[in-house]
This record gives structure tokens, sequence and C-alpha cells, in this order.
């Protein structure tokens, strides 16, 4: 059981990514084909795309925490010793963290007032709720991730080993 927890944390997000990436290629190649061809398109198409394209943003976030692949300017990490690095992530790590917490609390909001009212999408008629909770699960994932990369860096200050710096997500 231990091992598919592990398995898990290092592939399930790669696996999510990489369904929601097949998902919105073959529904956008498909309401091009039936526009230019069959000269007929659906609302299904291009709003489930949309969907699947705003859960895959966020489930990205998350894997970008995971992997130190955000966009930083790090020019000052080549002048410090390993635990200055580390104490660097983990400051970063610590204001990411509150930025996370303020995005879930506010990003429920339009979920609960869009739960109460039974609000749906334009085309698919489906409840809203389920496409609006990307937001709230989204940075959820990220402030996992964010505790997960706390107690790497705090280990690696503890340990004097240098900081982790992430793997390639797709080889």
């Amino acid at each position: 059981m231990l091992n598919l927890l592990r398995k898990l944390d290092q592939h399930g997000e790669r696996f999510l990514l990489l369904i929601l990436y097949c998902f919105i290629v073959l529904a956008i190649f498909t309401e091009v084909v039936r526009r230019f061809v069959l000269l007929y398109s659906s609302v299904w198409g291009e709003e489930t795309a949309r969907y699947a394209f705003i859960y895959l943003v966020w489930i990205g976030a998350a894997v970008a925490v995971r992997e130190r692949a955000h966009i930083r300017i790090d020019v000052i990490m080549h002048y410090l010793p390993p635990r200055g690095v580390a104490a660097l992530y983990l400051f970063g790590d610590i204001l990411t963290a509150v930025l996370a917490c303020f995005a879930i609390y506010w990003s429920m909001d339009p979920v609960l007032i869009s739960w109460k009212f039974s609000n749906v999408t334009d085309g698919l008629r489906i409840v809203r709720v389920w496409f609006l909770m990307a937001v709230p699960l989204g940075f959820s994932l990220v402030m996992f991730r964010l505790v997960q990369s706390i107690i790497r860096d705090i280990g690696d200050i503890r340990a004097g080993r240098p900081p982790y710096t992430g793997e390639k997500l797709f080889d």
C-alpha cells in the first residue's frame, strides 16, 4: 500500500496531465473536423476542452511547485552556500503558502454562490460548481506540495545538503 501511495505521489499528477492534454487535443481536433468537413459544430467540444484546460493549468501549477519549475530569478542562488539556497527556497515556499491560503479562501466564494443558486454551464448545462472547484482544488494541491517542499527544505538545511532543484516532468 505504501508503495502505491509513493507511486501516486510521484506520478499521479503526470498521469492526470497526460489524460487532460490528450482529451483537449482530441476534443479540439474533433471540433475542427466537424466544423470544416461536416459544416457543423457543437458546444460541448469547445466547452469541455476549456474546462479540461483549466484543470490542466492548476494541476500543472502543483507539479511546478513540486519540481521547482516556476519562473524565478535565481542569480543570487549561485552565490550562496547550499544552506543559504535551501533557506531562500524555504522563504519562497512559505510566501507561496500564504498566497495559496488566501487564494483558497477567496476562491471558495464563487463556488458557494454557484452551489447555492445551482448555476449551470452555458452549453453543457452541468452544474458550474464542478468547474469552479478547479481553483480551490488546484491551490489545495499546491498547498500539499508546498508542505512537502517545506519539510524537504528543513531537512536539507539541518543536514547541510544542497536543496532539491527538481526533475524533468516529461523526458
